[in-house]
């Protein structure tokens, strides 16, 4: 699955196109390189995303194209 739209879906970013231009910026990392919105995402990677001051990990569980609402959260674990 392309990065952003697992950000998209995991509902750590809202809106895709606001995850594309993280990505197009270099503020995100999959596995401490920078990645772009096209790059391929799978179980076990490890994602940093830059929030303005501030950096949060997380680690990518699962990978599905649909997900409620109730059960993104359970794509990825916050490191």
């Amino acid at each position: 699955m392309r990065l952003d739209k697992f950000l998209k879906v995991s509902r750590i970013v809202k809106r895709r196109t606001v995850a594309n231009e993280m990505c197009s910026l270099g503020r995100v990392l999959i596995n401490d390189k920078v990645a772009k919105p096209g790059s391929v995402i799978k179980s076990g990677d490890r994602i940093s995303i830059q929030f303005g001051n501030y950096v949060r990990s997380y680690e990518v569980l699962e990978v599905n194209d649909n997900v409620s609402k109730e059960n993104a959260a359970n794509l990825y674990r916050e490191i």
